[in-house]
């Protein structure tokens, strides 16, 4: 299968990498705004590729994403240098999304009309309203955002760290916006089965004194990164391609995404299957009354987001 990744930074340059790796598709083709910089990006992961499976990784422009079974976007503007690094901001990623709006104004239409059966899958910050944005210009629904995946995985990373055991071993999600007002589904954690409650009482630990770290961790992350390393570039590039995977084998995958859900009106991460049309059926997360209201809070702030841009 063929893959697109437009963006050739730091984001896309990772999620390439990832592709690579996970040795899943068969074509890569890889388009920047700096033409040398994509062909620089294809050519030197082109020579490590033979470690891999059997993949073609080359520079191109829009006209070679035809067939295409999904497409990447992680062009625009990133949290550095579009100043979406302060953590007192309660605006966070929402503050790029002017400027992004712009250039996906620019790339979707040139995407549909070359790879108009491809699945978008949209990476750029904030991904949420770029989604729904995508989804008007695309006049189809097989768009999906990264949205709240990533920060799943830090949930369950940390959640384990703090308990000692392997996150695989943790089930726990965040649903709403992949930004300040995201939605930590405390009441739905589980330990290989066990409530997260129960596992926390048997051990004397009190919950509000469990949550408040974990989520300061899971919520500053991106910022504790950029902060090290200038972008946080890694962990969403292996999403990324693990997305891509799912949707490419028809996984049928249960997970949190950022898809359009009726119920909210606009796009936000909730539990969704993923296969080759990307997001199918929705899943309703049994959620406690806090959260439930936490989350129409969210889907509030993204609706007002995108009406900010259309």
């Amino acid at each position: 299968m063929k893959i697109g990744v437009i963006g050739a930074g730091a984001v896309g340059s990772a999620s390439v990498f990832a592709l690579i790796m996970r040795g899943r598709a068969r074509h890569i083709v890889v388009l920047d705004r700096n033409h040398a910089r994509a062909k620089a990006v294809a050519t030197d992961m082109r020579y490590g590729a033979p470690l891999s499976g059997r993949v073609e990784v080359a520079a191109g422009d829009y006209g070679d994403l035809a067939g295409c079974g999904l497409v990447m976007i992680t062009a625009g503007v990133n949290e550095k240098s579009g100043g979406a690094t302060d953590r007192s901001d309660p605006a966070g990623r929402l503050r790029l999304l002017d400027t992004n709006a712009g250039v996906f104004r620019d790339i979707v239409p040139q995407i549909v009309a070359v790879a108009p059966e491809a699945v978008i899958l949209v990476v750029t910050d904030p991904p949420d309203p770029l989604a729904e944005l995508a989804r008007k210009l695309a006049g189809h629904g097989r768009v999906l955002s990264t949205g709240t995946y990533l920060d799943s995985l830090r949930l369950r990373v940390h959640i384990g760290a703090a308990l000692g055991v392997d996150p695989a071993a943790v089930e726990a999600q965040i649903l709403g916006e992949h930004g300040t007002s995201e939605v930590f589904v405390w009441s739905g954690v589980r330990i290989a089965g066990v409530p997260l409650a129960a596992m926390l009482a048997e051990r004397g630990i009190a919950p509000e004194a469990f949550r408040p770290g974990i989520e300061r961790e899971v919520r500053y992350a991106n910022i504790a990164i950029i902060d090290g390393n200038n972008a946080s570039q890694y962990g969403i590039g292996m999403v990324s391609a693990r997305l891509a995977e799912m949707v490419l084998r028809d996984e049928r995958a249960a997970i949190p995404i950022g898809v359009h859900d009726e119920r909210y009106g606009t796009t936000l991460s909730v539990p969704a299957i993923v296969g080759r049309s990307g997001a199918g059926e929705i899943l309703v997360a049994p959620l406690d009354p806090e959260e439930q209201k936490a989350l129409e809070q969210s889907a509030e702030a993204l609706r007002q987001a995108v009406a900010r841009i259309r």
